[in-house]
């Protein structure tokens, strides 16, 4: 492995009883980084955040090679600041006793010790009155407080890598920024690369380095994310960005993907996008493209090369009403 990599994942296969839901994917995370996974519910992302942590659901079973191996190494090495913050911390004990023994499971320090740097994990997540409120139980933290409590938790030991899943999907605006600000500070102050499950392509335009595009379960884009934001090569990415209200018409209703991504067990032959995108050709329908080069990324599509500029206006239809 090279050594400006931190993680290598290679040919990554999850399935479920025989069904793949993520199909041989690749990519690596480099230090300091920030890498991106962008795309549709259900097109794998979770699952390939989490399987970097070794925490696949039961029943899941993995093929493909992650290296390092940092399951074995959660807390110390690679880390995970949750979707739902309310369910990943503990309602019967105190926030501070918490963070506290995350400290301890990787730092062989006393108690006192151990609850100083939960403290000051509080602290540097901007909890106000953090003695105090390493007191209180998660019931009497905000959202936007329990959210920046879960991220001095994956941080409190400086892990290499912060793996974040949709840690603002249940806040506001004001809120999703703050967390997000504090993130990016974070990882700053620590060096950490941090993957980022996101819907939010605005946060991937402010936030990431490179941004991955996962379609049914496999790479439909990897690339700079400037590059890819501002001039997607895959229509799938093209469709993802189009949707977003800076890209509608003014005085139309906003565009939409038309149809819907498949179920794992009933893709359909060629690419799975090919139902869905304005640009297939026989080719599309009949073999899946592997990812190739093109300008400067790689990319999932037999007509890489013929998607015209900007490729959101291969989208830019109105939605129909309801």
């Amino acid at each position: 492995m090279a050594s400006d990599v931190l993680l290598s994942v290679r040919d990554l296969r999850i399935a479920f009883d025989g069904v793949e839901t993520v199909r041989g994917l690749s990519f690596d995370v480099r230090p300091r980084e920030v890498l991106a996974l962008v795309g549709e519910s259900g097109a794998g992302k979770s699952l390939t955040a989490r399987a970097l942590l070794g925490m696949l659901p039961r029943g899941a079973v993995r093929g493909g090679g992650i290296r390092p191996d940092l399951a074995a190494h959660r807390g110390r090495h690679i880390s995970l600041i949750p979707q739902d913050a309310l369910s990943a911390l503990s309602p019967v004990h105190p926030v501070g006793d918490q963070l506290a023994a995350a400290v301890r499971s990787v730092a062989r320090v006393s108690r006192r010790e151990a609850r100083a740097r939960a403290v000051a994990a509080l602290e540097r997540v901007g909890i106000p009155d953090a003695a105090r409120r390493a007191r209180a139980y998660p019931h009497e933290y905000s959202g936007g407080m329990r959210q920046r409590a879960v991220i001095a938790m994956a941080t409190v030991n400086e892990p290499e890598i912060v793996v974040a899943d949709e840690p603002t999907t249940a806040l506001d605006e004001d809120h999703r920024d703050q967390v997000l600000r504090v993130l990016a500070e974070r990882r700053e102050a620590t060096g950490a690369a941090l993957v980022l499950v996101t819907h939010d392509m605005d946060a991937v335009r402010r936030h990431a380095d490179r941004v991955l595009v996962l379609y049914a379960g496999r790479l439909a884009e990897l690339g700079p994310a400037a590059a890819v934001l501002d001039r997607p090569r895959a229509p799938y990415t093209a469709g993802l960005l189009a949707s977003l209200p800076r890209h509608a018409p003014r005085g139309r209703r906003l565009p939409a993907l038309r149809g819907t991504p498949p179920a794992p067990d009933a893709l359909p032959p060629g690419c799975a996008f090919a139902p869905r995108c304005p640009l297939a050709a026989d080719v599309c329908h009949e073999t899946d493209p592997e990812p190739r080069e093109a300008d400067g990324r790689l990319v999932a599509c037999h007509r890489r090369e013929e998607i015209p500029h900007p490729a959101t206006g291969l989208f830019l239809r109105e939605r129909p009403s309801a």
